[in-house]
């Protein structure tokens, strides 16, 4: 069984996910912090494959992307960086970018590679999910990768429904129109769109993220939702004054509370 299902079959709330940029701050650092992370006690962990036009993302993810390019990450050297990650952790891990880079990898290179060093998802939020099916799902079944699903509040309730009937692992709920970054509160209109997604009665676990930065929005969310996903406020932890290890304990204890 793919260890994102393990996961939601184990735990059905409070659900920590983490993202961070490969090869941010240092190039070398990317399977340090998986392990660090592990230590810290997050649930599962999202490595970011930095591109020079991440649209999705806010200028904290943006900037990390622009740092590790030019300190040389590619997804060739991650996939180099991963080769012995699952020595030291058995986390759900998922690679989140994209679409052109992975197609210039080439896409079943690419699955066959995530494969062969542990990785359990994928999401591309810029491969439509016409465009997945045909024809990437067979390939993404035959390598055992979940390709996890995005909806926001712009999704119509029959977009969700249909994702959510299609949906293997989880479903990304973004909980903003715009990009990824930081908040203190989620406003009355995402409280609105967090209950009205509830009242669909999906099937399928969901993961809220973008705008979560500390314990009170991580509260929030697992209140709507079966966990949190945050990015924006780990990746300005990670660049803090403190030693890696430090910034990411430090942090990790904040958000639990």
């Amino acid at each position: 069984m793919n260890r994102i299902d393990k996961l939601f079959q184990s735990r059905k709330q409070n659900i920590l996910s983490i993202y961070f940029t490969a090869g941010f701050p240092v190039l070398v650092d990317t399977l340090r912090t998986i392990q660090e992370l592990d230590k810290a006690g997050v649930d599962m962990i999202e490595i970011g494959m930095p591109f020079s036009d991440p649209v999705a993302d806010g200028q904290v993810i943006q900037r990390s992307s622009e740092k590790a390019l030019s300190n040389g990450m590619t997804i060739k050297l991650l996939f180099k960086q991963l080769a012995s990650v699952r020595e030291t952790t058995d986390l759900p891990l998922i690679l989140m970018g994209y679409i052109n880079p992975v197609l210039k990898f080439g896409m079943e290179n690419f699955l066959h590679k995530c494969q062969e060093t542990g990785i359990d998802g994928i999401i591309i939020p810029d491969l439509p999910v016409e465009e997945y099916q045909e024809p990437y799902e067979a390939l993404f079944e035959k390598y055992n990768i979940l390709n996890i699903f995005l909806i926001s509040p712009q999704t119509p309730d029959e977009r969700i429904t249909y994702l959510d009937s299609i949906s293997k692992g989880f479903l990304y709920m973004v909980s903003t129109a715009a990009t990824t970054g930081t908040i203190n509160n989620f406003d009355e209109s995402q409280i609105a769109y967090f209950k009205k997604v509830n009242d669909l009665n999906l099937k399928t676990p969901r993961l809220i993220g973008f705008g979560i930065s500390n314990n009170e929005t991580f509260i929030q969310a697992c209140n709507f939702a079966n966990g949190a996903i945050i990015g924006s406020s780990f990746i300005r932890a990670l660049d803090g004054n403190g030693t890696l290890p430090e910034n990411i304990h430090g942090f990790i204890r904040k958000i639990r509370g």
